[in-house]
């Protein structure tokens, strides 16, 4: 049976993947909701925006009006909330924009979705669902100590960005215990893949040696981070959405834990065989460490054993094909990156993710 539903911040990194593998998988009406900040990128959405069967929304989430008019014309079965300010060095130098995006945004979907909800019929609030996306970020720093964060793990954000996610996540279990709103909560791992935004870490390694930049390093590098493609993420929220318990915390991890040295090493190596410098330098001499971010975790490392357990997800990329899928794209889309690039930062600093 085909379903209406609304994904917040669609024209994102994930959001998109998200929004491109519904269309053309499937037989359900997508409404886009994304006011299109500078990290939106319209093209990542461009093979489905002509469809029947997909909507864009340019609204604000945290315009509680706006966002209620969405629920009122579309009246959808379920919500994908995606929506979010993310990038940690932007919410270190601007962390108000992180608290009205991420923590009255979720508020505002939160009351309009539960508004929404006991307006159904019996059996469409029976099916309704409120997907809340989140990351791993809100539990804070593992350090040196080994072990993996869990749904049980305490959270203890570091920066302003985490902080803005955990409240988030705690908002929308309030309701669901609260109001009964059938909320399902994913922290998902860092995420990597085509159309991520050049200020993300990954793609700003491969953009900043492409246009002949250093490659900076925080710190000594050894922060450890567990790596996601993409479009394994997707696979993961399709199936929370479609078989995920009410009231669950689904952790969504990669099984890639790696130094950010390590990755930018391979990151270096790849590109020596795909695109060598004409001097027969490696890419690996234009690496420096740079002073350390503040409140910089060590370490990040999830548990997915509930999710590949409960609903037979599995991560299919493994980190190097993944990576040489991710590098080979961004050597073929150099004119959208670079665009988006100068559209965003002119000729400033990029962050490092």
């Amino acid at each position: 049976m085909s379903r209406t539903l609304l994904i917040t911040g669609g024209a994102g990194f994930i959001g998109s993947a998200l929004v491109r593998s519904l269309i053309l998988a499937g037989e359900d009406q997508i409404v886009n909701l994304d006011c299109l900040t500078y990290a939106a990128s319209p093209d990542a959405l461009a093979s489905v925006a002509d469809s029947p069967r997909y909507v864009h929304e340019q609204v604000d989430v945290a315009d509680g009006a706006a966002v209620r008019g969405v629920f009122e014309r579309h009246r959808p079965d379920a919500l994908l909330h995606l929506a979010a300010e993310s990038h940690v060095d932007r919410s270190i130098d601007a962390p108000g924009v992180f608290l009205r995006t991420n923590v009255m945004g979720t508020f505002r979907l939160l009351r309009e979705a539960r508004r929404h909800m006991e307006r159904l019929g019996d059996a469409a609030r029976e099916r309704f669902r409120f997907v809340h996306v989140s990351t791993d970020e809100v539990y804070g720093d593992l350090g040196d100590a080994g072990g993996e964060f869990t749904p049980d793990s305490p959270y203890a954000p570091s920066s302003p960005y985490a902080a803005s996610k955990a409240s988030s996540d705690h908002l929308a279990r309030s309701w669901a215990r609260t109001y009964g709103l059938p909320v399902i909560v994913t922290n998902c791992s860092n995420n990597y893949g085509p159309f991520q935004f050049p200020e993300k870490f990954i793609p700003r390694m491969i953009t900043s040696a492409l246009e002949g930049e250093h490659l900076p390093v925080y710190g000594n590098g050894c922060q450890v981070r567990d790596w996601l493609h993409v479009a394994d993420h997707v696979q993961a929220l399709r199936l929370v959405l479609e078989r995920g318990r009410p009231g669950a915390t689904y952790l969504v991890g990669g099984r890639s834990p790696l130094e950010n040295r390590e990755v930018v090493g391979r990151i270096c190596t790849l590109l020596d065989e795909l695109r060598p410098l004409p001097d027969g330098d490696s890419y690996a001499t234009r690496v420096r460490h740079v002073a350390d971010r503040p409140g910089h975790d060590r370490r990040y490392a999830i548990d997915p054993s509930l999710i590949e357990e409960e609903l037979g997800w599995r991560a299919e990329h493994t980190f190097e094909d993944g990576l040489r899928h991710t590098l080979v794209w961004y050597l073929g889309h150099e004119t959208w990156w670079r665009e988006l690039r100068e559209r965003a930062y002119g000729g400033g600093r990029l962050g490092l993710g």
